[in-house]
């Protein structure tokens, strides 16, 4: 167990069977992305993160189908903390944005990179239950709030 690692905490709990669906579904959805160029499915993710990322995952039609199929498969709730996937989530969202951004702005090689890496990202935590995210965070971290918080005399 890592001891040095720092992750953001929430008093909200989490299915983690759904959140590893909900990436599942995040990567069969960048594929067809990638297969159609459709931006509607990347608007759709968009919307979906956004959601995810305010907390309202009650109306995140991914999050709606994730915990049906958890449920259909009679999966143990496996109950964790909220507040690495809410972050986790709000990294979605960037990466959405940014794809949109670029798809929309014809940057097609930029998008499929963006989408790349996103998909390795989601796929991670589907498969391995690894969130990159979570890695990531202790930087954003020391970068954004670390500094606010130190006292001064």
């Amino acid at each position: 167990m890592k001891t040095y690692a720092i992750c953001p905490i929430s008093d909200k709990r989490i299915n983690e069977n759904v959140a590893r669906a909900n990436a599942f579904f995040t990567v069969l959805l960048l594929v067809a992305f990638v297969a159609t160029s459709d931006l509607f499915i990347i608007a759709f993710l968009l919307v979906d993160f956004l959601l995810r990322a305010l907390e309202l995952s009650q109306y995140s039609p991914i999050a709606y189908v994730s915990r049906k199929l958890v449920q259909a498969l009679s999966l143990k709730p496996k109950m964790i903390n909220a507040g690495p996937k809410i972050f986790a989530a709000r990294i979605g969202l960037f990466f959405t944005v940014s794809v949109f951004i670029s798809a929309l702005a014809g940057l097609n090689t930029l998008s499929f990179i963006l989408v790349g890496i996103f998909g390795i990202c989601a796929f991670m935590e589907a498969a391995f239950n690894f969130c990159i995210a979570c890695e990531v965070y202790p930087f954003v971290y020391k970068l954004f709030y670390q500094s606010k918080l130190k006292v001064t005399k």
